[in-house]
């Protein structure tokens, strides 16, 4: 059976906003869009777009589905059994995706369970989004992310590890160029893995056809990362002129992450995240915000990526990352196409999802009124009115974060 949704705005991912137009459904894919809706007596599934808006499915080009935003997450992973963990990330993974989050890029898990989650929805085993993981990702020696990550030193050890996580089924390798928040006893601005590291690394994932990402806070590590040939840029807290330069001429693209400063900015050791990691968020924040404004001034590509796990920043909320995009100087165009059309092309999936075009996957969620004319609606709990991925509707009850 046929699904229209009819007679109504359409933002299609690529900048183009479309009114009382409708698409067309059949099977897992877009079969028309256009302004003729079926007549009467057709058989199709009639959706009013009416008093709404029609969007392709969001993307997260950043998530971690095995945290679970607790106050102090990576010690809480290692902490449990790793079925526990697993058991809660197919929780994340549902209300993810009932959150109109359709894709996701998995930026780092342990034991497999990323991986394991990502075939189970596959399977039709469990629902969730479309999941692009990463496996392990891959730092130096007690580096930021250690107690998750494949410790490596040392470029033929980097270079197995990126093997390692291909052999394991990963569909891109995360990088750590830098120290973080979130793991003590590193500096957020300090490099970790070099440039020499970093090179045999991603000429090995590049081979095997594997994109790259990597976490990069400060400007020496951000800077060894480009140099070496990585695809894109995670948080980048301490841009420079130059290194926006280069991602700009090199099509670098840059998930920013705001959520994940965000809320550790707005909970604090109040709500039982360590203090050093609350100290270190106090310094970067200023840095973070100009680094964004001055990458879109530029015309860098940016993408949205939460860091969804990180403390109180939970599945499921993923798109207040849009409202916040727009307060760090992106339209709400821009900033919609951040999530849609602009994250497809991180994936590599653009021709795929990310816009609403004859032939591409089903993804399509339907939002209230109009958040062109009020962002701010992401924000708010009753948004999404309807989800369907690859052209099933999706139970929306669990969205709840």
């Amino acid at each position: 059976m046929k699904t229209a949704f009819v007679n109504g705005r359409v933002f299609v991912g690529n900048g183009q906003v479309l009114e009382e137009v409708t698409v067309l459904v059949e099977g897992d894919k877009i079969l028309d869009v256009g302004k003729s809706a079926p007549g009467p007596g057709s058989d199709v599934r009639i959706v009013p777009i009416e008093g709404a808006t029609l969007f392709p499915g969001f993307i997260d080009c950043h998530v971690h589905l095995v945290m679970d935003a607790s106050p102090d997450p990576m010690a809480a992973v290692v902490a449990q059994p790793p079925a526990i963990t697993a058991i809660k990330g197919m929780v994340h993974a549902q209300k993810t995706l009932a959150a109109g989050v359709t894709t996701v890029r998995d930026m780092g898990g342990n034991d497999g369970i990323d991986l394991g989650l990502k075939q189970a929805i596959v399977s039709g085993l469990m629902q969730g989004p479309r999941v692009l993981a990463s496996g392990k990702l891959i730092c130096m020696t007690g580096g930021h992310g250690w107690p998750m990550g494949r410790e490596a030193d040392g470029p033929d050890d980097v270079r197995r590890a990126v093997r390692e996580q291909i052999k394991a089924g990963a569909d891109q390798i995360k990088f750590m160029a830098t120290g973080g928040v979130l793991t003590p006893s590193v500096e957020p601005g300090c490099a970790q893995l070099t440039f020499e590291e970093m090179k045999a690394g991603i000429e090995e994932a590049h081979r095997a056809g594997k994109k790259t990402a990597t976490h990069a806070m400060g400007s020496q590590g951000i800077s060894d990362a480009l140099h070496a040939g990585i695809d894109s840029i995670e948080h980048g807290i301490y841009l420079t002129d130059e290194s926006i330069a280069f991602m700009k001429e090199n099509h670098v693209f840059y998930i920013p992450t705001i959520a994940a400063l965000f809320h550790i900015g707005e909970k604090g050791t109040a709500a039982g995240i360590p203090s050093w990691a609350v100290e270190k968020n106090k310094v970067v924040a200023p840095h973070h915000r100009k680094s964004l404004e001055k990458a879109h001034a530029a015309g860098v590509a940016i993408a949205m990526g939460t860091d969804a796990g990180t403390p109180f920043n939970h599945h499921g909320c993923n798109l207040m990352e849009i409202p916040l995009l727009v307060r760090h100087g992106l339209s709400p165009v821009q900033a919609l196409m951040a999530a849609t059309g602009i994250a497809s092309q991180v994936l590599g999936l653009e021709k795929q999802i990310g816009t609403i075009e004859k032939g591409k996957f089903a993804d399509l969620v339907l939002v209230k009124d109009n958040p062109l004319d009020d962002i701010d609606l992401f924000n708010e709990a009753d948004a999404i009115v309807c989800v369907m991925k690859g052209g099933r509707f999706i139970d929306i009850g669990q969205k709840n974060g």
